[in-house]
């Protein structure tokens, strides 16, 4: 827990990055009957039931020092999705000596998800990108809380439509993974 309270403290030094990660699962739910629209004096309805449409994955990178976050949807959250998401931050900070990505002790984030997704060389070029800091919470759960709350908080049937409320936020960059 030191390491990553240390990692914290770091003041911002473009060439060091600090940069935590997290995903979270989203559920896609699709109407059943048309809502009542709003009128003077009443909000917008909605009906109770639903049809749900299947989850999306929503991977967050949130450097809170520059104040920059970075979003991927996708269908899925295996190790090759999470790899190809850590490609995304590389290719953010592709003037960084080294970048230290705070993450927690999931399954996913070890190193053998580059290998996994990519050929030796370049899985190791990746890898020796980056510096990891493992803690059980980060500022990313936060900022995937803050998320939700702008534009994550209502009915959404489709990753597109999930894309498009995404870009009313705040340093949001939308890349759907191509496999």
């Amino acid at each position: 827990m030191e390491m990553v309270l240390d990692v914290y403290k770091r003041p911002f030094d473009s060439q060091h990055p600090v940069v935590c990660t997290d995903e979270s699962p989203k559920q896609l739910i699709g109407e059943v009957k048309a809502h009542i629209p709003a009128s003077p004096g009443r909000p917008e309805r909605y009906d109770y039931e639903y049809k749900r449409c299947g989850v999306c994955n929503i991977f967050m990178a949130y450097d809170p020092l520059a104040g920059k976050r970075l979003v991927r949807v996708t269908e899925r959250k295996t190790m090759k999705d999470r790899a190809h998401f850590l490609m995304g931050i590389a290719s953010q900070y592709e003037n960084a000596e080294k970048i230290t990505l705070v993450v927690d002790n999931y399954t996913t984030h070890s190193p053998g998800s580059l290998y996994e997704a990519f050929v030796l060389s370049q899985a190791k070029a990746l890898w020796d990108r980056f510096e990891f800091a493992y803690t059980p919470n980060n500022i990313a759960e936060i900022e995937l809380n803050v998320l939700a709350r702008q534009c994550l908080n209502r009915r959404m049937t489709i990753l597109v439509m999930l894309e498009m409320k995404y870009r009313h936020g705040r340093n949001i960059e939308i890349t759907r993974i191509q496999k």
